[in-house]
Parts: structure tokens; C-alpha cells; sequence
């Protein structure tokens, strides 16, 4: 694929935004000088030198500066015709977090669910409390068809390392949603967070009309698909808390590296594969 090269100057409050919002699991970090910090992942690196200059390079600049530069070089794609046909959304919950599982939820609504779903003002999970996630998740998996994808961090670990990266194991995971719920025809909506053939690969042979957008979470059924994950997610993470009595955060940052550090005093560092995704720089930073 091309090469390209994305050159911009960020606010003091955008490069600690984004500092923050690459310090999960999908970024490897790299050492450049006078970098404040330089990461690798998604098709591209990024590095943020100390004046403020953000350089992205490689084949998924356009990816990259939709979801964490609220842009794009080029135009962003058409709207998606739904029509009458029935759509398929699919989301993850997780993919940033040190501890806790990952989750990929399908949703499968025709067009007189999906007006449902627009009427009630179903939104995108990142907008809504964990309290209201967990009462609105158990309704749309009662009311909507939904498939769902666990992988607990033990079970992570051993399918991260045999992917060799996160992208090709999400791509897994979702395609195993979408065969799952999707019927000849079906129009199907991913949340884009890879190059778009590693999902289209992954769904070879199953004959529906493939979408994959950044913040996709605008449309409602995909919106469902990202509150049914995130319930998922937090039952999951919830439920490792309770069995190791360690009150294991959510993200990247200080708290959950805290909450790692008490599990590692407890249980062990041998142990902390039960409970994270060691790939991430966390494991690392982890001194007890």
C-alpha cells in the first residue's frame, strides 16, 4: 500500500490527549530523540516531538488522523444506503484496557428494528455510564439478535501471540460474530480500526455487503453493538476483581497500573496473565 505522511502542529492539551489515548495495547513505543514520546501499530508510526510537531507515517495515516485526530486527509467515504435491508454492527470493548477480557459484539437489526433503535437514542457506550451500560445491555441482547466474542486475558495472551498482533485477532473475532447473526444480503457495519482487508479477508465467502467506518458508533445498531460489549467487558473485568479480592481498573493509566502492581503483590507476577494483556507497555512499567 502507499506511503504517506501526516505533519501537524498539536495544542498542549491535544498531545497529552493523545499520548494517553495511544498508551493502550495497540501501539509498541519507540525510542526517537527530542520525541516525547513515539509509537508503532495500525499501519503506521507515529512520533510527537517535544515542540508539539505530530509526524504519522506509513500506510494507515488516513485511519489514524479519523480516529485520533478528529480527521482525515482525504474525504471520508459516502453514507451508507440502508434502506429496508436488514444491518449487522459490529463493535469491540476492551482493546485499550490492561486488564480485563476483550470483547467483540455483533448486533443484527432489520429496518423496523433499527427504527427502534433510533428512537430510543441508543448511543455509543463511550457516552454513557458503566450503571446505564449495564441496564440498557441486558434489554438489546433480550429484544435484538446478538453474537458475542469473549476472550478472557489468559485466553488473550496465548491467541495475541499466535496472531502475532491485535489486528488480525480482532478481525477474527468479529468475523466470527458477523457468520454468526448475518443472512444472504445483510448489509454489515464494522468500527474500523485496521486496513479494511484484514475483516474482509476474514468474512471470504459470506455473501453480504461489507462497510467498515471510524466512529461507526454514529450508526444505532452499531451503537448497540458497542453497549452490548461494553457490559460484557465491564462483567468481565468486575468478576476478576471479585476472584483475586483486587479492585482491577479500567485503561492504560496510573490507576490501573496501580490496581496491577496490588494484584502482583498478592498473587504474584507469574499470575498476572489471569488478569492482563501482558503485551501492553503496562506490564513493563510494573515495579512492586
Amino acid at each position: 500500500m502507499p506511503q504517506e505522511t501526516l505533519v501537524v502542529q498539536l495544542a498542549p492539551e491535544a498531545q497529552a490527549r493523545l499520548e494517553q489515548e495511544l498508551a493502550g495495547g495497540e501501539f509498541e513505543p519507540r525510542s526517537v530523540e527530542h520525541a516525547r514520546f513515539s509509537v508503532k501499530g495500525q499501519g503506521v508510526i507515529a512520533t510527537l516531538y517535544r515542540s508539539g510537531k505530530l509526524v504519522v507515517q506509513g500506510s494507515e495515516v488516513g485511519l489514524f488522523a479519523e480516529r485520533y485526530l478528529g480527521g482525515r486527509p482525504a474525504p471520508p467515504p459516502g453514507p451508507i444506503e440502508v434502506g429496508v435491508r436488514p444491518l449487522v454492527g459490529s463493535d469491540e470493548a476492551g482493546k485499550g484496557d490492561y486488564l480485563g477480557p476483550l470483547v467483540v459484539a455483533a448486533v443484527r437489526a432489520d429496518a423496523r428494528e433499527r427504527a427502534e433503535l433510533v428512537s430510543a437514542g441508543v448511543a455509543d457506550s463511550k457516552t454513557l455510564s458503566d450503571e446505564r451500560v449495564r441496564v440498557l445491555a441486558p434489554a438489546l441482547e433480550q429484544r435484538y439478535a446478538c453474537a458475542l466474542e469473549v476472550l478472557a486475558p489468559e485466553d488473550y495472551n496465548r491467541e495475541h501471540a499466535r496472531a502475532g498482533s491485535l489486528n488480525p485477532l480482532l478481525a477474527e473475532l468479529h468475523a466470527r460474530c458477523i457468520r454468526r447473526l448475518a443472512r444472504p444480503g445483510d448489509l454489515v457495519l464494522v468500527d474500523q480500526f485496521a486496513r479494511e482487508s484484514l475483516v474482509a479477508d476474514a468474512l471470504a465467502g459470506v455473501a453480504v455487503e461489507l462497510f467498515q467506518r471510524t466512529k461507526a458508533e454514529r450508526e444505532p445498531v452499531v451503537a448497540a453493538a458497542s453497549v452490548v460489549a461494553r457490559a460484557h467487558f465491564l462483567d468481565g473485568l468486575a468478576a476478576l476483581s471479585e476472584q483475586y479480592a483486587v479492585d482491577l481498573k479500567k485503561g492504560a493509566g496510573d490507576p490501573t497500573d496501580a490496581s496491577a502492581r496490588e494484584f502482583v503483590r498478592l498473587h504474584g507476577r507469574e499470575g498476572l496473565g489471569r488478569v492482563a494483556k501482558l503485551h501492553f507497555k503496562n506490564t513493563h512499567k510494573l515495579r512492586v
